[in-house]
């Protein structure tokens, strides 16, 4: 990938970034697979960090990272005329993802819930905890909150546990197939 000049990757200061197109094997395969094609790639780092601590709560503790920095990836699911609908909905840490109301309307289902955590890891060959909206299924729509386009950094799961990805929030709405939703966080 040709650059004008050189990329400063996104970074925090207790976390060591590294460029993620040169250490793919931090990441879960179908994000490597996403990242190679995503020409947004360039700019995104990666971060190892202790798998015990990639839960968002424990990881912004132990990192000191902002909650506000940090995407949150819901799976979510619900069905019209035997038809099941399937979102990642990638929200701040410091909200909740209007699931009941907002979601809901944008999948035109009845009732909306979460994907079972088992089918969600099975379907998204990514690890608990780690789940991202980048190489997601594609029947999946991925819905990222508006927000989050505003964050210089925002911190993204990388399909394991043991790394995070840093990403320009602006980036984020240039994801393959992403919906930007003002308000999906609440």
């Amino acid at each position: 990938m040709a650059h004008d000049g050189p990329v400063t990757l996104p970074s925090f200061p207790r976390l060591d970034s590294l460029p993620v197109l040169d250490h793919l094997d931090l990441v879960a395969p179908p994000v490597a697979a996403a990242l190679a094609s995503w020409p947004a790639a360039g700019q995104v780092a990666v971060v190892g960090i202790d798998p015990d601590l990639a839960d968002t709560a424990a990881m912004t503790a132990a990192y000191d990272l902002p909650l506000a920095a940090s995407g949150n990836c819901v799976v979510v699911t619900g069905r019209r005329t035997g038809e099941e609908r399937t979102a990642a909905c990638v929200v701040r840490a410091d909200t909740r993802a209007d699931v009941n109301t907002l979601v809901r309307g944008l999948l035109d289902v009845r009732k909306a819930t979460f994907l079972a955590m088992e089918r969600a890891v099975e379907e998204s060959g990514m690890e608990h905890g780690g789940i991202t909206p980048v190489g997601l299924p594609d029947p999946w729509r991925v819905l990222v909150d508006e927000r989050l386009l505003g964050e210089p950094v925002v911190i993204l799961g990388s399909g394991v546990r043991r790394s995070k990805l840093l990403v320009p929030g602006s980036a984020l709405g240039e994801l393959p197939g992403v919906e930007v939703v003002p308000g999906l966080g609440r």
